[in-house]
């Protein structure tokens, strides 16, 4: 049996069904990208018990008490790196909250692999603005169409409905950013608690000694697809996730819009 397989058998004991649970402490900046594992990939994802309606305003950890880690991945720089996290969630079943920027083709190229990921709920979507500006260096016309715009990517390339998370690049927000966002359909605006520094070009033992920081229980963790490291040290993250006994989640599973 293969190491992969095991992962895969490890990932389905500490993970069983559970789509939803809780994670860690944490603190904040502007960074992530992990491989935790979740349900085998032949599991139908099933909403989790306990959903509540997305909050108006910020959230930055999960609620309440658990196992649930959130790992959330920016921009899209990199299509390589885009395709890897696709291909994690298909073969393990990760559950991932994707924020991408439409101006990177990462996501137009990876959108085959993607879609029925998105279909199935085992991946969900946020908005990150189409252009990764600055938005509080914009005014407000121009903050709408930029928010808007990759709304409408969104739509178009994953057919995904609507989504009420909106997270502001760089974190750069204040109380205009976030109506503006609140009026496109947006009102939930999704900080983050823990990072894997990613962002900027690190290399492994610097992102794993992030990793072993951050992962933890109802911690939402930012991470980037942009930088190759990360897919250096996805058995290692696993490894880590499947240690502390960590369950995935995507912040649709945790807050839900009411159908």
């Amino acid at each position: 049996m293969d190491r992969r397989r095991l992962l895969l058998l490890a990932a389905g004991g500490v993970l069983g069904a559970a789509v939803g649970r809780g994670t860690a402490e944490l603190v904040a900046d502007r960074e992530g990208g992990a491989w935790p594992v979740a349900l085998p990939a032949a599991a139908t994802p099933q909403q989790p018990p306990g959903t509540s309606p997305p909050p108006s305003g910020v959230v930055d950890r999960l609620p309440g008490t658990g196992s649930r880690l959130a790992l959330t991945i920016d921009d899209g720089v990199s299509s390589a790196v885009v395709a890897a996290f696709a291909e994690l969630a298909a073969d393990t079943g990760l559950r991932l909250t994707f924020f991408p920027n439409g101006c990177y083709r990462s996501w137009s190229d990876n959108a085959r692999a993607l879609r029925p990921l998105v279909d199935s709920g085992q991946v969900a979507l946020g908005n990150h603005t189409w252009s990764h500006a600055d938005l509080r260096t914009l005014d407000d016309a121009a903050v709408a169409e930029d928010i808007g715009r990759n709304r409408r990517f969104l739509a178009d390339t994953f057919g995904a409905g609507e989504t009420p998370f909106f997270r502001p690049p760089y974190g750069s927000r204040d109380e205009r950013v976030d109506r503006i966002a609140a009026d496109c359909g947006h009102p939930t605006v999704a900080m983050w608690e823990g990072t894997l520094g990613d962002h900027r070009v690190l290399g492994a033992e610097e992102l794993m000694a992030a990793a072993r920081r951050w992962f933890a229980a109802q911690c939402i963790v930012i991470g980037h697809a942009n930088h190759d490291t990360v897919t250096t040290v996805l058995d290692q993250l696993v490894e880590l996730i499947e240690e502390r006994a960590l369950e995935t989640v995507t912040l649709a599973d945790v807050w839900a819009a009411p159908r």
